[in-house]
């Protein structure tokens, strides 16, 4: 039996295409249905690379829907276990109670080291989350005259019926995004416009991008400034970049939490004053001496693992590790912990969280799909992974003050 045994004649002939070349992948989807397409584009792979690709075939995908929204050329899906850690007690504005996790991974260990933050901060009354910002940016860059001009047009950007102008056009793109700020930024004869907007339970990539795309014309119509690019780094989208560490991107979100001594000693195996010289030496110095700019343990592992899990865009993991941890001795001898994410940017409508197993996750947390009033949902969201990223801070920062992490590793990890 070969690989192409369950084609049929017509579907053999488009295989025989592909194969020569005659036909690129993309085309398959206009001839054929997409489940076909699928089919005979992993069995062009199989046969140009001589392999059999046995597993990738398998999934519950609804392949009319994701090859529409999700993904070009598609031959199939990429499994990832799916563990839960918690619960965990948070006590937000948006997120209130306790809620168990779902952590997409690969690296033993982690959903076991979460967890066990998870008991600690649950049996401390529950992690304090706010959320202190909430904008998706992006900053097209646009080519002056000279600096006489890049001043004017920074200028004329600022002005409050120049700002009202571009508010009513972006209104006129999008039901629920709204345009929030604008601030220029100058180089030589260069300017960036960083544009910010509130997208409310969308993650409102692609929401800002359109919106965006239309003030430039208006721009160039009204201005003159020549529109170079809709993206000029300065949003700053998928790169690490200062400006969204300072000024931030997405939710601005603050986790704490305070464990007593007694606490710390038994759940953590170590002492409070410990855990806060590793965090200061570790995280703080060490991330400083590195010129990181994030100043964690291992943020981006919780957050990596639940953007997966619930439909994010996993490249923005990028900006979600730049989170700051801090761990000071209170008066009683007692552990303060916090957690600062600069830049979350996630969202509970659009991208990958209508897929099936996504909704799924997404449903354990409650926060499936748009809010009521909306944006309510995304910010939920947002101050439970900041939960769980101070879960996970203190049970690593807490394994290395006891010195079990390669012993957890060895345990766990394999």
């Amino acid at each position: 039996m070969t690989v192409t045994d369950d084609l049929n004649t017509e579907e053999k002939e488009l295989l025989d295409k592909v194969i020569r070349g005659d036909l690129s992948f993309h085309r398959l989807d206009s001839l054929t249905d997409k489940e076909t397409a699928v089919k005979i584009r992993r069995h062009a792979v199989e046969v140009s690379s001589g392999i059999s690709l046995v597993h990738i075939q398998d999934h519950s995908l609804n392949v009319e829907e994701v090859t529409k929204r999700n993904i070009e050329n598609m031959i199939g899906a990429v499994q990832i276990p799916l563990g839960v850690a918690g619960p965990v007690g948070v006590n937000g504005e948006y997120a209130q109670g306790l809620y168990y996790l779902p952590l997409a991974t690969t690296e033993g260990a982690l959903v076991a080291s979460v967890n066990r933050g998870c008991s600690v901060i649950t049996s401390s009354e529950g992690a304090n989350v706010r959320i202190f910002q909430d904008q998706m940016t992006r900053a097209p860059v646009f080519r002056l005259d000279n600096v006489i001009k890049a001043k004017e047009f920074a200028e004329w950007a600022k002005r409050p019926d120049v700002f009202a102008q571009l508010k009513q056009k972006a209104s006129e793109t999008t039901r629920f995004g709204v345009l929030i700020g604008v601030e220029p930024y100058v180089s030589g004869n260069t300017v960036y416009l960083r544009f910010s907007y509130d997208t409310k339970d969308a993650m409102g990539m692609n929401m800002v991008t359109i919106a965006t795309d239309t003030l430039t014309r208006l721009i160039e119509d009204k201005f003159g400034a020549i529109p170079i690019a809709l993206s000029g780094n300065m949003c700053t989208d998928k790169k690490p970049a200062a400006i969204n560490t300072i000024l931030g991107r997405g939710k601005t979100v603050v986790a704490d939490v305070t464990i007593s001594g007694e606490m710390v000693s038994k759940r953590l195996k170590c002492k409070p004053e410990t855990m806060v010289e590793v965090n200061y030496r570790k995280n703080l110095l060490g991330s400083a001496r590195a010129g990181s700019l994030g100043y964690n343990a291992h943020a981006a592992n919780i957050i990596a693992a639940m953007f997966i899990a619930c439909g994010q865009d996993p490249a923005h993991v990028v900006e979600g590790s730049t989170a700051i941890t801090t761990m000071e001795l209170t008066k009683y001898e007692d552990l303060y912990c916090s957690v600062t994410l600069p830049s979350l940017p996630v969202g509970t409508v659009g991208g990958g969280t209508g897929l099936g197993t996504q909704s799924d996750c997404l449903n354990i947390l409650g926060v499936k799909g748009p809010g009521n009033p909306p944006g309510t949902n995304s910010k939920k969201f947002a101050e439970i992974i900041a939960a769980g990223v101070l879960a996970g801070e203190l049970s690593l920062i807490g394994a290395q003050a006891a010195g079990h992490l390669a012993r957890a590793h060895a345990e766990l990890g394999r």
